[in-house]
């Protein structure tokens, strides 16, 4: 069983990707990461997920900092202002997912794969995961060594993939949802770096959590199911996992979640159509039970007394 801890006094984080504006459902996980680690006195970093280069938006890193600060949550350490941990910008920490890397094909935990994306969709055999994700079959995962390196020799493409143990795959105790245990099966093999030799999200998370000491993770529940991979990369690299709560997503009217695509729902729409920023954290904070009507109030007003569950 993989435990989390709550330790007195948290280091949160918000990591949002500088992939345009920030929209309410941004804003409102923002929020809830910054009362939890504000009410128990602990420090807030913020760091930007800018791997994915082609979909950075030229000055929306910049605008993400402006949100935040608008919004009235301050942070402590960041990519404008340093901190013990930097750089925390994930595109200029390169050293740390490559050592990690290697620590994991060293340990034997990891595999070249020579699948294409159209591979995986289209095996028969290919299960599916919670999102209707296409689990990866394990085609590569059992390749002979000697055609292993003919295939790496001769410059075909590929990514490294995690060998996942169905028996280590173990439940966690979330602090809003509780005990989770992810499905027999739902789990296959995943994606440490890509093809292009980027470090993947699941690598550079922990990674970076790891580096910069982050021990309470406060994050929207479309990411629960990826704790387990998460989880498993924590206990191959030794480090202990911090404590994690999946918050609710905000939907729209069209009760499809909140994302930059809906009109008049980034922080800055709101800002030019003359909404505050007391107005906002208020809506918000009703939306999550916090206030029993959506009124202004001011961000720090809503620090005393703050828990987000469990």
């Amino acid at each position: 069983r993989v435990a989390s801890f709550r330790p007195m006094i948290p280091r949160g984080r918000y990591a949002p990707s500088p992939t345009g504006t920030t929209h309410l459902g941004n804003a409102s996980t923002a929020l809830l990461a910054w009362l939890s680690v504000r009410a128990a006195s602990g420090p807030y970093v913020v760091r930007l997920e800018d791997l994915d280069r082609p979909r950075v938006v030229a000055g929306s890193a910049e605008g993400i900092l402006r949100d935040l600060d608008w919004l009235g949550l301050d942070w402590d350490e960041g990519p404008d202002r340093g901190g013990p941990y930097a750089p925390y910008v994930q595109s200029e920490r390169g050293g740390p997912y490559a050592a990690a890397f290697e620590t994991l094909r060293a340990a034997g935990l990891i595999y070249p794969c020579f699948c294409s994306r159209r591979d995986i969709q289209s095996a028969a055999s290919a299960p599916q995961s919670p999102g209707d994700e296409a689990l990866y079959p394990g085609t590569c995962r059992d390749l002979p060594p000697d055609e292993v390196a003919a295939r790496v020799a001769s410059g075909r493409a590929h990514a490294w993939r995690f060998r996942v143990e169905p028996a280590a795959v173990a439940p966690f105790t979330d602090r809003i949802h509780g005990r989770y245990e992810a499905p027999p099966g739902s789990i296959g093999d995943f994606v440490v770096r890509r093809a292009d030799r980027v470090p993947a999200y699941q690598l550079a998370v922990v990674v970076d959590d790891i580096a910069m000491k982050i021990d309470e993770v406060v994050r929207g529940e479309d990411l629960l199911a990826s704790t387990v991979r998460q989880l498993l990369l924590y206990r191959a690299l030794g480090a202990t996992p911090p404590a994690f709560a999946h918050v609710p997503i905000l939907l729209g009217a069209d009760g499809v979640r909140l994302s930059k695509r809906h009109q008049g729902a980034t922080l800055r729409e709101l800002r030019e159509a003359g909404e505050s920023a007391a107005s906002i954290v208020g809506h918000l904070a009703h939306q999550h039970g916090l206030r029993p009507k959506p009124e202004p109030i001011r961000a720090r007003q809503l620090v005393a007394g703050f828990d987000l569950g469990i």
